[in-house]
């Protein structure tokens, strides 16, 4: 564009210099022409006239006119030469644009050349990484390899280990049954002797191990008021033959009273939550209790030192009991929607059933075979202990179940619920063959523990207003109300030998009833 605007000012400065040529020549060609006119007008001559004065007029306007059409044309050319200046100064600067915008591409071409290098720089150190990525495969492979290997080999191992282990348990197994096959024969002989010894009622013991009982006196005054745990009570329960008793708490802990004297024998410390419920073995020389930690804790009552943490339930354990025949067998019910049963001897657990509603309470039968367990849909189940299947159900309450407790000869479950009543059932046929209820009483969270006495006569439950009521089984009414709680009374529990009664709030007080 800058080539052709160049070629016409030079086509219109060559046309200007042109027109000038020929001005300049019809300018000296009329000179020439006028010449001997003015020559002759020059001489004196008289007879020449006004035809010649005309001429050299006419040809003097001709002259100015050419004047003139110079100076349009000088005028002309002016602005010419100005407009080329001016179209001078654009194309310089395009010129100078067209020099920035080379150096600018001159600079571009260097980076895009760089961009390039460190392009192929880049792909170079990738397939580096992909060499070394793919050599990292393999050694992967070949770990992988060697820990599979090592787990088969590692499994194979702990299959033998726990094959031994089996042996060795079942062989103990076997040295446990012939154990307490001859403890029984010795309580079967000692049994036939305290019934030749039978005094007035009262069954005294003559062999360590043997239970013995007193007819239950229903209590009537608090002996002991004990400031026993911090954040309320929950569960409490007396030791086999003894008038010691063992509490839990809030406070995560496990104590035990010498109900005597009122005063604190031990304190087992080690739990993670708080307690909701406990149970004892049989020999007195371990103590479970259920935690909302989800664990399990076992206590060695003569070193006050865990034996085991049974873990394995997902959510808070709120029952636990262990077999009246053999000591190494417990089953716990938790929040998980699951009863476990345990081995005591071994520390892990060998069966778990599982069922729709959460298990509130639970308990073994007499022989050790069967499992009784209350849950919140309010149905009684019982289930088979080795296989885990249901044996059968029935519907106890309207509400939750919250306790179940059975007779010492295990022919009568108690169980209580949140629709606050107290039902007896019979064993052997599931039938309602008692209900206790009365309007003050009001069960008090759906871990309210209720108990049966030992002579299977009466009834202790607590209510919600710190009362504890006794109901005679055989006349279906209270016949005691006991006023000491100024909180919710939680649990109850006789003892064994048919005194006292011990009871618990939610304030952490335990009253001693005699």
């Amino acid at each position: 564009m800058a080539k052709s605007r160049k070629s016409q000012e030079e086509i219109a400065i060559e046309a200007i210099n042109h027109a000038l040529k020929a001005l300049r020549k019809r300018h000296l060609l009329e000179e020439a022409a006028h010449a001997p006119a003015i020559l002759a007008l020059s001489r004196p001559i008289i007879s020449q006239g006004s035809e010649w004065k005309e001429k050299a007029d006419n040809l003097e306007l001709e002259l100015q006119q050419c004047y003139k059409a110079q100076s349009r044309l000088s005028e002309q050319l002016v602005v010419e030469v100005a407009e080329s200046r001016v179209s001078k100064g654009l194309l310089q600067e395009k010129e100078t644009a067209i020099v920035d915008m080379q150096k600018e591409l001159t600079e571009l071409r260097d980076e895009c050349s760089q961009l390039k290098t460190d392009l192929e720089q880049k792909v170079k150190e990738v397939e580096l990484v992909l060499s070394e990525n793919s050599e990292l495969k393999a050694q992967l492979e070949q770990m992988t390899t060697k820990v599979n290997a090592a787990e088969a080999e590692n499994k194979m191992l702990i299959d033998r280990w726990m094959l031994e282990k089996m042996k060795d348990a079942e062989r103990l197994n076997e040295a446990n049954a012939l154990y307490e096959d001859m403890v029984q024969r010795l309580r079967a002989s000692g049994l036939e002797q305290l019934a030749r010894e039978q005094v007035d009622g009262i069954v005294r013991r003559s062999e360590e191990g043997a239970e013995f009982f007193s007819e239950s006196n229903i209590p009537s005054n608090c002996k002991y008021r004990i400031n026993a745990h911090e954040g309320g009570c929950a569960s409490l329960l007396f030791e086999y033959n003894s008038s010691k008793l063992i509490t839990g708490g809030q406070d995560r802990s496990v104590k035990v009273w010498d109900t005597n004297t009122g005063s604190l024998s031990s304190s087992l410390n080690g739990c993670l939550g708080s307690v909701l419920d406990l149970t004892i073995t049989h020999d007195n020389r371990s103590v479970i209790a259920a935690s909302s930690s989800n664990n399990l804790y076992v206590w060695d009552l003569n070193t006050g030192r865990v034996r085991h943490t049974l873990t394995g339930h997902t959510d808070k354990v709120c029952a636990v009991d262990v077999s009246k025949v053999s000591s190494r067998h417990v089953v716990s019910a938790a929040y998980d929607r699951t009863i476990k049963v345990w081995d005591l001897m071994k520390g892990y657990c060998t069966n778990t059933i599982m069922f729709p509603s959460n298990c509130n309470a639970l308990c073994f039968s007499v022989d050790g075979q069967t499992i009784f367990s209350g849950h919140v849909d309010g149905n009684l189940r019982l289930w088979d202990i080795q296989s885990g299947k249901l044996l059968s159900e029935v519907a106890a309450h309207s509400l939750a179940v919250t306790s179940i407790s059975l007779s010492r000869n295990g022919d009568i479950a108690l169980t209580s619920g949140r629709d606050n009543l107290h039902n007896l059932f019979d064993v052997r046929s599931l039938e309602v063959c008692g209900t206790l209820r009365a309007t003050v009483n009001r069960v008090a969270s759906n871990w309210s523990r209720s108990c049966i006495s030992p002579d299977n006569s009466h009834v202790a439950a607590g209510s919600a207003d710190g009362s504890v009521h006794i109901w005679s089984i055989s006349k279906g009414e209270i016949v005691s109300t006991l006023k000491e709680h100024t909180s919710s009374v939680l649990c109850c529990s006789w003892n064994g030998m048919g005194k006292p009664l011990a009871s618990a709030d939610r304030n952490g007080i335990v009253s001693i009833w005699s």
